[in-house]
């Protein structure tokens, strides 16, 4: 393993090549997406099927989203993967996620690397398996370099979890600035620190953030779908974009045209 440094080094020279490759941006596009993955579970039950069906068919919407953010030239996709609110769900579905999660980093960063795009791995992780942790570590390393688009997958992630920590690791005493806080809460989750939130898009019909990116997601867009996450397609995605590039957005009184 390199040492720390060498690792800050790394992370900071790919975000800046991140940074220089979304120069030329469409201004009426969100720099960074985030995803509440939802309805796996009811996709399922809905066919009567178990509920790690739906997982299964989660994964391949991943997929779909994935590379077509990439072609719509989205900067950075967060990815509410697992929440550290599911370990209470049953012991076999959540093994089942956590193998899928393996499986996953397995298949798709030889496809994360061909295709240009950078993976990291934003929550805790020292609930997760030894077995995990080496993937995560693996994955993160072999991507790093990607340019063309910033994934994270959101895995045992608490957002209020992450803001206690980070406020742990602030100087007492001395005033810290919104920036200053969002570079230690980055540094809490294990991952670089990245652009707020444009827009947030939940599936499966609720409309509440479940302890998503509360930091992040301040001023961002809500779009909030039906479709259950399995379902969710390409054409999806373009609509939630448009909705977003039709909207004005306020910032605590200024207002700003997106398209």
């Amino acid at each position: 393993m390199k040492p720390s440094a060498e690792r800050v080094q790394d992370a900071e020279e790919a975000s800046g090549a991140l940074r220089a490759g979304l120069g030329t941006l469409d201004p009426s596009l969100p720099r960074h997406v985030a995803i509440i993955m939802d309805g796996n579970g009811r996709w399922a039950t809905n066919r009567g099927r178990p509920r790690t069906a739906g997982h299964l068919a989660g994964a391949k919407a991943v997929r779909r989203v994935v590379e077509h953010a990439r072609r719509r030239s989205i900067g950075h996709l967060t990815l509410y993967a697992f929440s550290s609110d599911n370990w209470t769900r049953p012991p076999e579905e959540v093994g089942t996620l956590m193998s899928l999660f393996r499986r996953y980093l397995a298949a798709e960063v030889p496809r994360c690397v061909e295709h240009d795009i950078r993976l990291t791995i934003v929550g805790r992780r020292d609930r997760l398996s030894a077995q995990l942790r080496r993937a995560i570590t693996a994955a993160e390393h072999a991507t790093r370099k990607g340019t063309a688009l910033h994934l994270r997958l959101a895995i045992d992630y608490s957002s209020r979890d992450l803001i206690i920590r980070a406020a742990a690791h602030v100087p007492q005493g001395a005033p810290v600035s919104r920036e200053e806080f969002s570079r230690a809460l980055a540094a809490a989750g294990h991952a670089p620190d990245l652009p707020d939130v444009d827009l947030l898009i939940r599936t499966g019909g609720e409309q509440r953030l479940s302890d998503f990116l509360l930091w992040e997601c301040a001023y961002a867009e809500l779009v909030f779908s039906r479709r259950m996450w399995p379902e969710f397609s390409e054409h999806d995605l373009d609509a939630a974009l448009q909705e977003f590039s039709g909207r004005e957005r306020r910032f605590g009184g200024a207002t700003q045209a997106v398209g």
